[in-house]
């Protein structure tokens, strides 16, 4: 089974996950990487779309217990969220503009990875935007505060972090950290018609304009 699948519409990336509730594990990280080299290579002006095939998750976070269970603690604290760091990192720093069209339930991991985006198109029937880590004892580690800090709103982005707290996508709207609620059917057609329109903007400037903009996060890249 495949973790992802890559095409292309005109100058629109789509980046469908495809992996049950897409976890983040040492498979689904290279998989990311590894996408994001095929469409960074390219060369003229493009946008990105990120999205998930199943109808229940866009992605549950972490997958920690098998890493727990198979590494270890040393080596998830040393070695995995460095390198989950490094992609969520890249993300928020990607060289076009970056959508996200949230399916459904996007928690903990995956809820930091949304937040790198440059927007987010969220359902507004099913579907949670969550960051539990309060409620498990795991602290945002300074890089993973900074990348949500991205969204939209600050103060919806604290009462999210500070108490756990799961909404729905039109909460999400009315709290400010989701740009746009739509339905099942308008969700992804959406997105695209940004990413489409996004793309027409010269790729060399509008990197330039969200890294200067994102400055805060330089402070990581040599980490």
């Amino acid at each position: 089974m495949s973790w992802m699948n890559l095409s292309r519409e005109g100058d629109v990336w789509l980046m469908t996950l495809c992996h049950g509730d897409n976890r983040f594990n040492n498979e689904s990280m290279a998989a990311w990487n590894e996408a994001l080299d095929t469409i960074e290579a390219t060369e003229g002006n493009a946008a990105l779309v990120i999205t998930a095939d199943d109808p229940k998750f866009f992605s549950n976070g972490i997958d920690i217990e098998p890493i727990l269970a198979t590494h270890g603690f040393p080596y998830f604290l040393n070695d995995f969220a460095p390198r989950l760091e490094a992609l969520f990192l890249r993300v928020a720093r990607f060289p076009m503009p970056v959508a996200f069209a949230l399916n459904g339930h996007t928690y903990a991991g995956g809820a930091i990875m949304a937040s790198a985006g440059d927007i987010r198109f969220m359902r507004a029937d099913r579907g949670r935007f969550c960051f539990p880590e309060v409620n498990i004892k795991v602290p945002f580690t300074p890089l993973m505060t900074e990348v949500v800090r991205l969204l939209p709103n600050s103060a919806g982005a604290w009462e999210m972090m500070s108490t756990g707290v799961a909404w729905g996508g039109e909460e999400a709207v009315a709290k400010g950290v989701i740009e746009h609620a739509l339905s099942a059917e308008a969700l992804l057609p959406a997105a695209m018609a940004w990413a489409t329109e996004m793309a027409k903007k010269d790729r060399a400037t509008y990197t330039l304009i969200k890294r200067r903009f994102r400055v805060a996060l330089d402070v990581y890249l040599s980490k």
